[in-house]
């Protein structure tokens, strides 16, 4: 596997470190580790949903936390199932039981805005929702900062004068 040294970006992107970061983090190699299976989905312009399959978790064992823009899912069992079946004989155990941490890269503006377990399919939803400062708007010609229409014509006070 081939590394790259993002070092020097540091340097080039003012103010844009976070990217630098990313960028990075994307790169670095995760181990293998494909536990739990997940989807990402893109349910229309400004909406998104995570489904990880966690068969034999309770909603006790699983905790969903932000913090700045990761998003992270832990499991953790508190009672494995073998505990609570003294009478049952496996032949085989395909069913995961062990402990993860999955953790997500957000953009900007995306916030979590529910999770939901059900048949075994966490399902967290999120939303973009980025401040009005940020959305595109139109800019009229000939238009000013103060709202006036700029005009070719002197005003009345420079008349005046």
């Amino acid at each position: 596997m081939r590394t790259y040294d993002f070092s020097p970006l540091y340097r080039s992107f003012v103010g844009l470190d976070r990217m630098a970061s990313l960028i990075d983090a994307a790169t670095q190699f995760d181990g293998g580790n494909a536990y739990p299976p997940y989807n990402v989905a893109q349910t229309d312009e400004d909406n998104y949903r995570i489904e990880l399959a966690v068969a034999g978790f309770a909603d006790d064992e699983l905790e969903i936390e932000t913090h700045e823009n990761t998003l992270s899912v832990t499991g953790r069992k508190t009672r494995p199932q073998a505990d609570n079946d003294d009478d049952v004989t496996y032949l085989h155990r395909g069913i995961a039981e062990r402990g993860f941490e999955r953790r997500f890269q957000l953009a900007d503006h995306v916030m979590v805005t529910g999770a939901d377990l059900k048949n075994g399919l966490l399902v967290i939803s999120l939303k973009r929702e980025l401040p009005e400062a940020l959305k595109p708007r139109k800019i009229a010609i000939g238009s000013r900062p103060d709202g006036k229409l700029i005009s070719g014509k002197p005003s009345r006070k420079a008349k005046a004068a």
